[in-house]
């Protein structure tokens, strides 16, 4: 077994074909509700992967374990985006982008956030010849119908794109917009984020 990432919440584990997350105890939290917490948030997390998992590519989740506030996982052998987006022809940028946005649509569409959309969060992987995305971490997702939560999920992938992928980033985020456009709500959502981005002018400028 060895350690391949270490978060402030978690530390996650290799041992084979598998992943292990591990959520840590935090000394600054009163110890009961240190322990309410990570077992919720274990909970909440598996179940999450456990829905998306019906619609689109994430980790299957092989074992939870609340008393020891661990999910034991498949683990999923690629590239994460981050590192390697930039790397890509421009062609494949943009086509991995427009997927992405497909994707995103589809756990959109259950109410899934996933909280923390980066492309520190995707994997690009091999399944039969193609290149498909995976995504993963969903610690800091949550269930929500409203536009203004889907809205400020993208608002964050936007800011990935612009923070790592700077040289075609708006290139990018167009092609995922295209993408996402699959989405039933996708009209509502997008007006809402041109609101979300103009609270970010606004205090910008204040």
């Amino acid at each position: 077994m060895k350690i391949i990432a270490r978060g402030a919440e978690a530390i996650i584990e290799q041992e084979g074909d598998e992943i292990i997350k591990k959520r840590i105890k935090k000394s600054y939290r009163i110890s009961e509700i240190d322990e309410k917490l990570r077992k919720l948030r274990t909970r909440q997390e598996s179940r999450l992967l456990e829905k998306v998992f019906s619609v689109t590519r994430v980790p299957k989740v092989i074992k939870v374990d609340e008393k020891t506030k661990e999910v034991v996982m498949q683990f999923i052998k690629g590239q994460k985006l981050a590192e390697h987006l930039n790397n890509f022809s421009l062609e494949k940028q943009k086509e991995t982008c427009r997927e992405i946005g497909k994707e995103v649509a589809k756990f959109h569409d259950i109410d899934v956030i996933h909280g923390d959309l980066t492309t520190s969060n995707m994997i690009l992987a091999k399944e039969c010849g193609n290149d498909v995305v995976y995504f993963i971490d969903f610690g800091l997702g949550f269930k929500s119908s409203r536009e203004e939560d889907k809205a400020v999920d993208i608002h964050l992938l936007k800011q990935a794109l612009e923070a790592k992928h700077y040289m075609n980033w708006q290139i990018l985020f167009k092609e995922f917009l295209e993408g996402y456009k699959t989405s039933k709500t996708s009209e509502k959502v997008l007006k809402q984020l041109k609101k979300v981005e103009a609270r970010g002018r606004y205090k910008e400028q204040a």
